[in-house]
């Protein structure tokens, strides 16, 4: 308990210095903070490279928020494994960019009042769109060139939307491949450290120094498994010629963005082979992965009531007292969004709700890796399957079309419409695939990406497959 008592204390001092060294949430544009005190010359890796953090990646001496108000003020006294990796290789940490409440969201609207939205960057002027969410702030960094590459997290789609948005690059690591340590959970069997970056090459060289085991997450990847996975990924074509490229047919949605007919000819003239696949579980991956992602966000969430984390111990009344306090609190703190995800993710775990919603969508996302693993060529490093006449990579859109307007008010368009931005990426999410949107063609101005998918920890079969789309869109002039 005394230690407990010490690392809170410990936390509001750290709190009340980071707020006095450097600004905080009435910036405008992605930042949520800017460091006061960015580092010199450096060397490494990333040496002297700004990157941008997500504000729900702990970095010591800076706000850890999640836009939320019931973590205001709240700075951790340790720092993401992610973010020490890329310090130790001599990059510059520029600060904390906003963000959907704890990643609840596709556009990058649900924070508190007066702290967004983040402007959208990449489109004609006078325009007003959304960013996309969660890590908005992240892809707008990027996007507007304050930073060189940003991380972010990605549960559902949270880098990828914002990276179609935005007219950048946006990888979703295979789920274990980069540690989460640091990193304040929304769902723990979806969540994962992204990076998004102008180029593929950047966006690799940053994921180059983030994949590694770290004894700190249980949940990250063995230095064996990581072998095998490279020893597989090298057994794929070097480059398009000989690539065998997916086309989901379920991802083929009426009236939606589709890839461009001359994106796929040129690919075809590079010696790559497209073949249409059936992965039928994906026509239920959204609503799956909202029950799955609910219920571990009600459990998680449970967690902040005030005690310990954030500004919101010090608005205690006399009259407060156990649970009466907890639910002000938390009806306080929290914004609509969460909320209402905590709600929901609380049904699908009553008794009413568990066998007919929690267990099936347990069940169809079994399902749903059986049917990714039947399509791939290349085998999974740690079940062994693979189909002879398989697929390398997977292709399709990674929105259902550009960016969407921000109402005068600043808000975005209504849940139902938000929740359906995810239908396109929520199916790599669930099977812990890597998953890369690359910027591909504009709509009226304005950016959209195409996704490549591979099997678990081919993150290189991704990035070559992904060059030949960024080739063909720089030469174009489509991206």
């Amino acid at each position: 308990m005394r230690s407990a008592l010490r690392l809170a204390q410990g936390a509001k001092q750290a709190a009340s210095n980071a707020t006095a060294g450097g600004e905080t949430y009435a910036l405008p544009g992605p930042y949520a903070w800017r460091n006061p005190a960015v580092a010199g010359p450096s060397s490494g890796r990333l040496a002297e490279r700004p990157i941008a953090v997500k504000d729900n990646i702990s970095y010591a001496g800076a706000p850890t928020t999640c836009s939320s108000r019931i973590l205001e003020g709240y700075t951790p006294p340790y720092t993401a494994t992610c973010v020490q990796r890329v310090v130790d290789e001599g990059a510059h940490i520029l600060g904390k960019t906003k963000m959907d409440e704890f990643g609840m969201g596709s556009e990058n609207t649900h924070m508190p009042e007066g702290w967004g939205p983040v402007p959208n960057p990449s489109g004609p002027a006078g325009e007003a769109r959304s960013v996309g969410g969660s890590s908005g702030g992240s892809a707008a960094a990027v996007a507007e060139g304050s930073a060189w590459a940003a991380l972010g997290t990605d549960t559902g789609g949270s880098v990828r939307l914002p990276a179609s948005f935005c007219g950048v690059v946006g990888l979703k690591p295979s789920y274990g491949m980069i540690s989460r340590y640091g990193v304040v959970s929304y769902a723990d069997s979806l969540d994962c450290v992204g990076v998004l970056g102008s180029t593929i090459d950047v966006v690799e060289e940053v994921f180059g120094v983030l994949s590694a085991p770290d004894g700190r997450d249980m949940t990250c990847a063995t230095a064996e498994t990581r072998e095998r996975a490279a020893e597989i990924a090298a057994s794929a074509p070097g480059s398009l010629d000989g690539l065998r490229i997916g086309l989901p047919v379920q991802t083929h949605v009426e009236g939606a963005y589709q890839i461009p007919r001359p994106l796929l000819e040129h690919l075809k003239s590079q010696g790559a082979e497209l073949v249409p696949v059936d992965i039928p579980a994906l026509r239920l991956s959204l609503p799956a992965y909202y029950v799955l992602a609910t219920a571990e966000a009600a459990s998680n969430l449970g967690r902040f009531g005030g005690s310990w984390w954030g500004s919101s111990w010090e608005r205690a009344r006399d009259d407060d007292s156990g649970m009466a306090r907890r639910r002000r609190i938390r009806s306080q703190g929290f914004g609509h969004e969460v909320r209402k995800r905590i709600l929901a993710g609380t049904h699908a775990l009553t008794a009413d709700a568990f066998n007919n919603s929690y267990l099936k969508a347990l069940a169809l996302q079994r399902g749903l890796k059986k049917q990714y693993a039947d399509v791939f060529a290349l085998p999974h490093p740690a079940r062994g399957e693979g189909t002879v006449r398989g697929v390398h990579v997977l292709l399709h859109p990674t929105a259902i079309g550009p960016a969407p307007r921000l109402h005068d008010d600043g808000t975005g368009e209504d849940a139902r419409f938000q929740y359906l931005q995810d239908v396109l990426t929520t199916g790599a999410s669930l099977a812990g695939l890597p998953a890369m949107s690359v910027p591909a063609s504009r709509v009226g101005g304005w950016p959209v990406g195409v996704s490549v998918v591979g099997q678990w920890g081919t993150e290189d079969v991704v990035f070559r497959a992904g060059r030949g789309i960024e080739e063909w869109a720089k030469a174009s002039g489509s991206s």
